[in-house]
């Protein structure tokens, strides 16, 4: 066994853990990123709202891979291959 395999068995179960808490408290996570996205906004005078507004995006759509990670897998360990677009 690598040293990559020894750090990602390792590494597992907090990313487990990790995932859970997205998923049980993401509400609460999304709630504070926009609270402290406002607070940094006001005190920089809307100099940096463009990139505050971008990071604030990026950081919920990162939570919301880490949330739902589990869900796009099967049984199996597999990932579900897309279903079609609706017509």
């Amino acid at each position: 066994m690598g040293f990559k395999d020894t750090l990602k068995a390792k590494l597992a179960p907090a990313k487990d853990k990790v995932s859970d808490l997205a998923q049980q408290h993401g509400d609460k996570i999304e709630h504070s990123l926009e609270k402290a996205a406002r607070t940094v906004d006001q005190k920089t005078k809307g100099k940096y709202s463009g990139k505050i507004e971008s990071g604030t995006g990026k950081a919920k759509d990162a939570l919301g891979r880490i949330a739902h990670k589990d869900d796009a897998k099967k049984d199996d360990g597999t990932t579900p291959p897309a279903s079609p677009p609706a017509s």
